[in-house]
């Protein structure tokens, strides 16, 4: 089959690849930089699955900036495009997710359009209704950032929000290359698989700001959290894993599809969903007081990923902190050699791991990694566990 991916983010990038492996893929782009280094085979990525299969030979795959190129005769169109909330309308902006629905409806109306971009919960439907055609399917990812391509071979689910003949067969191309003997492959309708994906990633907000709001209980009362982490995660109900404080739930996915699935809880009774965006202000809060409270004057921080080995650092809960540091007046000293200039955020950026030690009074880590273990009397953590 000819298979055309439009965006090539984590999510489009890793399934580009991953469907090539058995089909012709177009990946569609207007990121001219992304497109080159696609058909040179570079990642810019960090991610150790697509590196690793960027060497491998593969004449199934072509980039573009040509969306004509990309949409005429494939038999699926794939939108993997970004959906940024916006804070005014307060509503994810679909702007890029409906122009590539036109684009491929002038240039093929006969493929099926894939919708792998987060969407609010009613999109689809709309979208349906708006241009008269059926054949548009709402099918959430699942893919962990740094591990988005690894997921594709080992997903979790496969959620295909539809249940005619032309959703299975998308389902079947999903699970055809899959290395796990069995994944379950749910069917839903539209609606409903719009609510798995915002709900699933609330739950997750939910369960970092639960275990952040324990940590800041056990900071302020002299108690070890790892203890009483351990001691309440041994409960198999609920679970030793997604547990490790920090400075505050962030990333792509987290923020915006927690406000957005508030924002469709409009005239709907609710109290948990809001308070899980609030506890992470709150929480974020907390942090930058610790700081403030030992007193230094100049605040080194020790890059600013959310995960360990991540080079993307895009809503990370270290930048509100950074902010709010710098509206108290403090120096803040940024350590971050993905960053090449001199300036970020109106704060310092060194490269050097001695200078930041030499010159900071103490620096926060959200996360320690090899590197961490040199600057050991300096730093502020709040991570107990040796995992994201």
């Amino acid at each position: 089959m000819k298979i055309a991916v439009a965006g090539t983010g984590y999510v489009g990038l890793s399934l580009v690849l991953y469907l090539s492996q058995k089909h012709i893929v177009y990946a569609y782009d207007i990121n001219e930089q992304r497109v080159n280094m696609i058909n040179e085979r570079k990642p810019y990525f960090k991610d150790e699955y697509i590196e690793m299969f960027f060497k491998k030979e593969n004449n199934n795959l072509k980039a573009t900036n040509n969306y004509e190129e990309a949409f005429k005769n494939s038999d699926y169109i794939i939108i993997s495009t970004p959906t940024n909330y916006d804070e005014k309308t307060n509503y994810f902006d679909t702007s890029s997710v409906e122009d590539v629905i036109k684009k491929s409806i002038e240039i093929n109306n006969n493929a099926t359009i894939i919708i792998k971009s987060t969407i609010p919960i009613g999109f689809t439907d709309s979208m349906r209704e708006k241009y008269k055609k059926d054949n548009i399917i709402f099918s959430p990812e699942f893919l962990r950032e740094g591990k988005a391509l690894h997921d594709c071979f080992f997903p979790s689910r496969i959620v295909v929000g539809d249940n005619t003949e032309e959703a299975k067969k998308f389902g079947n191309i999903m699970k055809e290359l899959v290395m796990l003997d069995d994944v379950k492959i749910t069917y839903t309708n539209s609606k409903e698989a719009e609510s798995i994906k915002l709900f699933a990633n609330t739950y997750l907000a939910l369960r970092v700001a639960f275990f952040n709001e324990l940590d800041t209980f056990c900071e302020l009362n002299n108690i070890r959290t790892e203890k009483v982490i351990d001691g309440v995660c041994n409960d198999p109900r609920i679970g030793n894993y997604y547990n490790n404080p920090s400075f505050g739930y962030g990333g792509y996915c987290l923020p915006k599809d927690t406000k957005q699935l508030l924002a469709n809880y409009k005239k709907i009774p609710q109290n948990l969903i809001e308070a899980i965006i609030k506890s992470n202000e709150t929480r974020k809060e907390h942090i930058v007081n610790m700081l403030l409270k030992k007193g230094e004057k100049t605040i080194g921080i020790y890059k600013l990923a959310m995960k360990t080995n991540s080079d993307n650092y895009r809503e990370s809960a270290i930048l509100s902190i950074i902010d709010k540091l710098k509206e108290k007046g403090i120096e803040v000293i940024i350590y971050e050699p993905n960053i090449k200039d001199e300036q970020f955020r109106g704060c310092r950026v060194i490269n050097d791991l001695e200078t930041l030690y030499n010159t900071c009074d103490i620096i926060a880590v959200n996360r320690e990694d090899e590197n961490t273990e040199k600057i050991k009397e300096k730093i502020y953590t709040r991570a107990i566990f040796n995992k994201d």
